[in-house]
This record gives C-alpha cells, structure tokens and sequence, in this order.
C-alpha cells in the first residue's frame, strides 16, 4: 500500500522556481546561475537527462530573461518533455560543434555565476577558457537556501515520506533481530521503504553493539546478538522528496546504564525540537540538544551535528550546527538527531525531521521515541 498519488508539480510551478533563483541570484549580487543535471535543475525544471555524459547540459538563469536550457541535440526530445520544458528555451547543440561557445552567448562575459555544486570540472573549465573574464561560485556558498524553504505542496510530500519511513520502522520491529546479519535486517528495511512508496533506499544503517558507535556504520556482517543495541537510520525519496528518520532499539532487556543512555538522547532530541521556531538560529537547535547531552556527562560523545535539511535530496541545506547563524524560516525542513557513541560499546540517536511552522515546530517523523525492545 503506497498511498495516494500527489498531483504532480506544473509548468508554472517550475516557472515560479526559476524566476525567484534568478531574483535570488541578483540579490546575492550575481550574473545568473548557471545548474548542472542534479538536485538543482530536477527542482527548477523537472527535468532529468537520461544519462549524465561528457556532452554539456546546463541550465542558464539570469535576472531579466528567459530561462535557456543547453541540451544536446540527441537528447532534446527529452528535455522538451520535462514538466518545466514550456516555462523555458531550448538551445540544443550538435556534435562537432563548441557546447561552451554555446552557452558563452547567454552570458555576460565579465559576470559573477553561481554554479552548481556537482557541475563537472572539464565544463567549468570549459566556460572560463570561452569566457576568461567570468568568476564563479557554488550555489552552497552563494545560495544556500535556494531549496530550503518549501511551499504547501512541498511539505505534503515530505510529510508522505515521513510517514511511509514511519511505517517502515513499525513493521521492522516486529522482526527478529537476534542471530541475524545487520545486512539482513538492512535487506528487511530497504524492502519495507519501497513496499511503502519510495522509489529509491539512499540509506539503511543497522549499528548493533559496538557498530553502533559509528554514526555512518551502514550494515555489516556482523551477528547481531541478545543484550545488543541497534541503530537503525534509514531513508530515501518517496514522489521526489526525502525521508530520513533514526530510532534504537533494543535486543531483549536493557541495562540500567542503556536505558540511562537512551533517555539522555530522547531529553536532547526534545530539547532540539522545542528550540524550533521562527527567527531562531540554525545553531540553537544545536546548543540546545547538545547542553543536555553535555549536562549529562556525556558531551564528549556526541561527535555530530544535530542536523541536516531535507528536501529532493535527503541532506542539504540548512544545518544544525554551531555557527550557523541563519535564521529559521516557515516552511523550511530539517532533521533533529542528537546522538551519544561510546566507543566500542554502543551507540544511541533519535532522527525525526522536522518543519517550521508560524509558531514553532512540527515533527514529520511521529513513531515512539521510547526505548523499543525487539526479539
């Protein structure tokens, strides 16, 4: 069971993205922006080649015209069926002919662009040997937000993946853990996020005993064994938008000191959630998991940011850190996911991501935050 389809995003949606990165760019000072097939131009324009080759595309956007799409021919049917293509121009170029000779046409040569972040190298190389006197900066550096605040419809279907990546971890727990692989459950947990509508698994960490130490352990060989703790952090894209979400269970009864573990992070993920509100920096969700965590005795283990934004990717923009001093929008998503790793034990996190509202907080992710004991 997958859940309704979302109606999907229209022309003028796309129109309205690409109008306000341009906008956007010319606040920030720039030329225009210049997108490379990734995250980027899927949110702009709908549109995703079919292969990613040595042949340029780029998308270019600059403040007072309209948007160009650089295609090669061979695939410009495919970018005149995007869902954004009407919103835009296609300029398609053929083999044998100059791609950056091309695009050198729709820029000014002296102009500072933004440039996405997983741009190949030989194309910006390619644009400042056309272009000498142009600069660029990455769109993570120069426009970091672009993505982070998103609109009703955006949040509907991040609050679909969480919910599908909630029901993923109630039916996982119902498994047996004890005497099986961490890549077998790992297997299990892949298999419930597709049953539940994701269209693609980016992750599924299964940290039993001392794996649990390491944040980013994924799944191994490993046993898992009665008496063991086990992370469990997983998710993917459900209908284009992510799901990331981390609860720890427990194989059998726990002791006294696992429990005391537990519930410091389950005190610091609420502390982390309460400080959500509009106008609080990035950083006080931080400082505010982390003084329990540190109160606590245990600050030295929580070796971490407290979290990431979510959107068509499931990390970017904002972050949860110390010294990030943006300011909390409505409508912007991130995760909160204090942790405590003690080397070679065990390791402990709670993952929910959670949304800005006009008044503070709403968690995506509404699964116990209870210690679960599994078999």
């Amino acid at each position: 069971m997958t859940g309704s389809t979302p109606a999907p995003f229209t022309a003028d949606d796309y129109r309205a993205r690409m109008e306000r990165a341009a906008r956007s760019a010319a606040d920030a000072g720039l030329a225009g922006l210049l997108v490379a097939p990734g995250p980027d131009m899927v949110w702009l324009t709908g549109y995703t080649p079919t292969a990613v080759t040595e042949r340029l595309t780029v998308l270019v956007l600059a403040p007072g015209r309209a948007p160009v799409l650089v295609v090669p021919t061979l695939e410009a049917p495919d970018a005149e069926h995007a869902a954004g293509a009407t919103a835009l121009t296609l300029r398609d170029w053929t083999d044998g002919k100059d791609p950056y000779a091309v695009t050198a046409a729709l820029l000014d040569d002296h102009g500072r662009f933004g440039i996405s972040d997983n741009t190949w190298a030989m194309h910006l190389l390619g644009l400042q040997r056309t272009l000498p006197g142009t600069s660029y900066a990455s769109l993570t550096d120069a426009l970091p937000m672009l993505r982070a605040v998103k609109d009703a419809a955006e949040l509907e279907l991040l609050a679909a993946a969480g919910a599908a990546a909630d029901r993923a971890f109630e039916e996982i727990r119902k498994v047996p853990f004890a005497g099986r692989r961490e890549s077998d459950v790992g297997h299990d947990l892949a298999d419930l996020l597709r049953r539940f509508g994701h269209s693609q698994v980016d992750f599924t960490i299964v940290g039993s005993g001392p794996n649990g130490a390491n944040p980013h352990h994924e799944v191994g060989d490993r046993v898992i064994q009665d008496g063991d703790m086990v992370v469990l952090d997983f998710g993917g894209l459900k209908d284009g938008y992510g799901s990331d979400t981390t609860r720890t269970v427990h194989v059998g009864e726990p002791t006294e000191e696992e429990r005391t573990v537990h519930d410091i992070v389950r005190a610091a993920q609420e502390e982390g959630f309460r400080a959500v509100r509009p106008g609080v920096a990035c950083q006080e969700v931080d400082r505010a998991a982390r003084a329990v965590i540190t109160d606590a005795g245990y600050g030295a283990y929580f070796i971490h940011r407290t979290g990431h934004g979510i959107g068509v990717t499931t990390h970017e923009p904002p972050y949860m850190i110390e010294g990030e001093e943006q300011l909390l929008v409505p409508g912007m998503c991130f995760s909160v996911e204090p942790g405590i790793y003690l080397p070679g034990r065990f390791g402990v996190r709670i993952e929910d991501i959670v949304t800005v509202t006009e008044d503070g907080g709403r968690r995506l992710n509404n699964t116990t935050r209870e210690m679960v004991i599994v078999d």
